[in-house]
């Protein structure tokens, strides 16, 4: 039940709304916080119910720790790291288990058998979730006993950000679900709710979804590429992978919104950034806030000398790209941006002038751009294949089968077509607002037109399509 299908937005949604604001006058709202937990554990149990039991055993077993950290003095420390390697050694299991039986049968020609695992969906964000949770407590002292479980259980379970994020603090969100004793429908939220989950849906569901079939294409199934084909295809990700997610962040945004809850913005315009560093304050802002605070600080931070900074920069993106998947080209992808941040601190170091804001952007997309290649390739011998397509072995131009696919691909009558829908998603990533920009315009009006519309041609294509395909972080 993904939050771009009919079952979720004509029936779950409305349900839980609904049921919500009844339940209300009851118990000071704690049954509609009862039913809002429910509902989500039902909405996890809807993808796949053998799994479910990990989702609630971590919320039952890290609640329980976090009372522990916080009521004992003797063995605190001893305590605090055995309750983060149980969560770490659960993700290292589901995630990454079969990576390292394949590394071990490549290098040490061994044959050992890998395991039948199926991969919680969205564990690598729950468990982030309970790392800073208990990481609080133990550091500063967070009383967990003062939310109670059934808040706790929200924080953790709570259906919009369940899934892909955002990676949302105990302390932004838990005081939220504590101050609803009362719900009432409150209309600024609802509108807001609905702007931002009609953006986020069109995103999905006209941007990406579209440009997913020039990006399967030539990411999956053709032999080689030349120049342009690969260019076309690099940037054509770049688009796709923004407007999924972002859409995804967006939904999430609107639809805890109905609910009366503030989600952290994820993304600001990331496309914009004149640098690295920005890039990262831009895109996945709460992913990057988390590595900051509790892989990047813990490391020592800018604390120990510029060498020892630099460092502390590679190995949190090399382990930040190491959490998106178990295979080595997230890996390299990590390496990449941390090796990059380190460049562009030795920069500021090294030089006052500043760059050329066009000169600037243009370096920070090429790179990104091409950091998204290698995130995206199945092996590095495809990703060899775009080194050949840039170093123009294959020629330059657009070749006449490729061209012709993805005509009959996307159904449209001219080449030219693809151009101008990739140009316009270009410019809408790179110089349109973003969604909290147009909820911040003091003028609503056009926004108030033009969202229902968007809203109406995002159900027009669902309903037209035989399939929903998933949001892509689903599998991270």
């Amino acid at each position: 039940m993904v939050f771009s299908s009919l079952e979720f937005l004509f029936i779950f949604l409305p349900t839980m709304i609904i049921c919500y604001y009844l339940l209300a006058p009851l118990k000071n709202g704690k049954f509609s916080l009862l039913f809002l937990f429910i509902g989500s554990i039902f909405f996890y149990a809807y993808w796949n119910l053998q799994n479910t039991w990990i989702l609630i055993a971590s919320i039952l077993v890290n609640y329980i720790f976090g009372i522990w950290i916080h009521n004992t003095n003797k063995f605190r420390k001893h305590i605090f790291i055995f309750a983060l390697m149980c969560n770490i050694g659960v993700l290292m299991y589901f995630k990454y288990t079969n990576f390292f039986i394949n590394t071990l049968n490549v290098t040490c020609s061994t044959q050992i058998q890998t395991l039948n695992i199926i991969l919680p969906l969205g564990i690598s964000f729950f468990i982030f979730q309970k790392i800073a949770y208990l990481s609080d407590i133990y550091m500063y002292r967070h009383d967990p006993s003062n939310n109670g479980l059934l808040n706790f259980g929200l924080f953790a379970s709570f259906f919009p950000q369940l899934i892909a994020g955002p990676i949302v603090h105990h302390k932004e969100i838990m005081p939220q679900f504590a101050s609803n004793s009362s719900p009432a429908v409150n209309w600024e939220n609802i509108y807001c709710g609905f702007v931002m989950l009609s953006i986020g849906l069109a995103k999905k569901i006209i941007l990406a979804d579209n440009l997913a079939q020039i990006v399967r294409y030539s990411f999956d199934e053709v032999g080689s590429l030349t120049f342009t084909e690969a260019t076309l295809a690099s940037i054509t990700y770049s688009l796709q992978l923004y407007f999924d997610f972002s859409g995804y962040s967006d939904m999430a945004i609107g639809c805890a919104l109905f609910f009366n809850i503030i989600l952290p913005q994820n993304f600001c315009t990331p496309y914009k950034s004149l640098n690295i560093q920005d890039f990262w304050r831009r895109w996945h802002i709460t992913l990057s806030r988390w590595l900051r605070n509790y892989l990047y600080i813990p490391l020592g931070g800018n604390r120990s000398g510029p060498i020892r900074t630099l460092c502390n920069l590679f190995i949190t993106f090399l382990l930040g790209g190491f959490w998106h998947g178990a295979a080595w080209t997230y890996l390299l992808w990590g390496a990449m941006h941390g090796i990059a941040l380190a460049m562009h601190r030795l920069w500021l170091r090294a030089c006052s002038k500043p760059v050329p804001t066009t000169l600037a952007w243009l370096m920070t997309f090429v790179f990104v751009n091409f950091a998204w290649i290698v995130f995206r390739v199945p092996n590095f011998g495809r990703l060899g294949k775009f080194c050949d397509a840039f170093l123009g072995y294959n020629g330059f131009m657009f070749r006449a089968n490729f061209k012709e696919h993805l005509l009959n691909t996307l159904g449209l009558p001219s080449f030219t077509m693809i151009h101008i829908f990739v140009c316009a998603s270009f410019a809408l990533a790179v110089l349109g607002r973003n969604s909290s920009e147009l909820l911040s315009c003091k003028d609503r009006s056009l926004v108030t037109l033009i969202v229902p519309i968007l809203f109406a041609a995002s159900i027009l294509q669902i309903i037209m399509e035989s399939t929903i395909p998933e949001f892509i972080y689903f599998q991270f």
